[in-house]
């Protein structure tokens, strides 16, 4: 009679076989191993966990148990394998169609048809994968395929690099060539500007009156030399606050002492007090003939064609030269004079730290430098004004707008629009008044050329109810 095992027994024994495979089946898997690359990829290596059996001896039913589940491991790394056989060769397919790209410009026929060739050859060989795989004929090691995968995926990454490279150097000189060829053009406008600066601060703009008729004189002449007078001092008071940024004045407090409580609308117009400062100080005594600076009533005789015949002497003289050959001349005493007033010994001892021009002044001579060439430049243009002034037909007077007072467009222009800016003031009445002059006003007769005002906005509270 056989021996019936209780049912409890049997379940239990097969869930001890159950767990036991289990274990092994997850063993198996840890079995296959990764070596890495030098490269950083790593190559499966499926380590057997099969014994040889000794002579004589019989294979163990748990070893031969292990084949099917080799078998899956070694499929894996099979379908690793391929995958990694099919990014190698899209990376391949990129790298051929950037040489394509990039033999296009410049046009190259032959690296166009090498890329071609290696596009088509690469999708060749990805169709040939595919029809291997459908048809299940993979018959690759996974081994030196995932390491000749990995050559060629590297070797494509070296190729695309490599394209990249000379793309961004061919960038570079194209680039360098677009600044070579700016450098260029902007050295060919400054030389131009320069060409028309020198034109204009010589006498191009008064070149009207080479063989002008002094009874053709009319205001419109008086306005155009009045323009060229008045770019002049604004080149020599771009000079002079050049001079005092590099003394380190504070520029805010320099144009408060000048025109207090002035309120700037932008740091920029500061400037337009130097400027003020300048004009007011070089058209001081316009009114008389002689300038204010005659030490003989001989200017005084001069009738108004004879003080034309000095402006068109004049007009194209060199500054320095004329001062230097008639040191005793109007010109000559009229530029000491509106030099000493203008620069004071504090500024030009601030300035160059000595006041040895400031003495060679006053003994007679004339300053060599750059400071002092502009300002017998701007000298010059304001005499030939006043000159041009007692040639008129008619009567010539300045006149100059006192603070606070109100814009009249027949009587004064804006320097700027951005003083009556005042669209974000909502609060009260807001009413236009002029800060300080710029630039005095003349008046020819019945005519009137407008003074040049600095405005601020003045804000009225509104009156409560």
């Amino acid at each position: 009679m056989e021996t019936i095992k209780p049912k409890s027994a049997l379940t239990n024994s097969n869930n001890k076989s159950r767990l036991a495979r289990t274990f092994q089946k997850v063993i198996n898997l840890r079995t296959a191993t990764k070596i890495a690359s030098s490269n950083g990829v790593g190559i499966c290596v499926l380590a057997s966990q099969r014994k040889l059996p000794h002579h004589g001896s019989t294979p163990d039913r748990k070893t031969s148990s292990h084949a099917p589940n080799n078998s899956m491991v070694k499929q894996k790394a099979v379908l690793e394998a391929l995958l990694a056989k099919v990014f190698a060769s899209v990376t391949s397919i990129k790298a051929a169609y950037a040489e394509l790209q990039l033999a296009q410009h410049p046009y190259n026929s032959d690296a166009i048809q090498a890329s071609d060739q290696a596009v088509v050859e690469e999708l060749r060989a990805l169709s040939e994968v595919k029809r291997k795989f459908l048809k299940k004929e993979l018959d690759l090691s996974p081994q030196v395929t995932l390491m000749l995968a990995e050559i060629q995926e590297q070797q494509s990454l070296m190729r695309t690099y490599g394209i990249t490279i000379k793309k961004l150097e061919s960038d570079v000189d194209e680039k360098g060539s677009d600044i070579a060829l700016l450098r260029k053009q902007l050295e060919e406008c400054t030389t131009f500007n320069k060409s028309l600066e020198k034109k204009l601060n010589a006498s191009g703009p008064l070149s009207m009156f080479d063989d002008f008729q002094f009874t053709k004189l009319n205001p419109s002449h008086f306005v155009q030399v009045l323009h060229f007078c008045l770019r002049s001092a604004r080149s020599f008071v771009k000079v002079m606050v050049k001079e005092m940024e590099s003394a380190k004045w504070d520029l805010d407090a320099a144009a408060k002492t000048i025109e207090p409580g002035a309120v700037f609308a932008r740091e920029s117009h500061k400037c337009f007090a130097f400027e003020s400062f300048v004009c007011r100080t070089m058209l001081e005594g316009f009114d008389s003939p002689d300038f204010g600076v005659a030490k003989d009533s001989d200017s005084k005789r001069l009738n108004p064609e004879q003080h034309f015949n000095t402006f068109k002497t004049l007009k194209s003289a060199h500054p320095k030269s004329f001062l230097a050959q008639n040191p005793s001349s109007s010109l000559a005493r009229f530029t000491r004079t509106k030099y000493l007033n203008l620069v004071h010994a504090k500024m030009e001892c601030s300035f160059f730290g000595n006041l040895n021009q400031r003495k060679l002044v006053t003994s007679g001579g004339f300053p060599d430098t750059a400071f002092f060439t502009a300002f017998a430049e701007m000298s010059r243009r304001f005499w030939l004004l006043h000159c041009l002034g007692f040639s008129m037909h008619e009567q010539v007077s300045i006149f100059q707008v006192k603070k606070d007072c109100s814009f009249s467009e027949i009587y004064m222009e804006n320097v700027t629009e951005e003083s009556l800016l005042s669209g974000e003031i909502n609060d009260g009445n807001v009413d236009v008044r002029v800060s300080f002059t710029v630039v005095p006003g003349f008046k020819i007769g019945a005519t009137v050329i407008q003074s040049q005002v600095y405005l601020s906005p003045v804000i009225t509270p509104p009156v409560s109810r």
